[in-house]
């Protein structure tokens, strides 16, 4: 089972340039909009709201691209 995250939470993924970190700002339960596009969310498979520290921009991500950063 993949990591469950917090808001508020540091973590860091893979992205085009290397290793990104950002701030957790919420988790994704429901089909909604965020992030420029359409998240196919559930309450069993969530999905992460995160904020880029590098770009301020923000981006959704399923648990398993992402990794706790202290």
């Amino acid at each position: 089972m993949a990591e469950t995250f917090r808001k508020g939470d540091r973590v860091e993924w893979d992205s085009h340039g290397g290793t990104a970190v950002g701030t957790v700002e919420g988790r994704i339960t429901a089909r909604t909009e965020a992030g420029g596009r359409t998240v196919d969310a559930s309450p069993d498979e969530p999905q992460y709201l995160v904020r880029s520290e590098k770009s301020g921009g923000t981006a959704v991500h399923k648990p398993e691209a992402l990794r706790n950063r202290s």
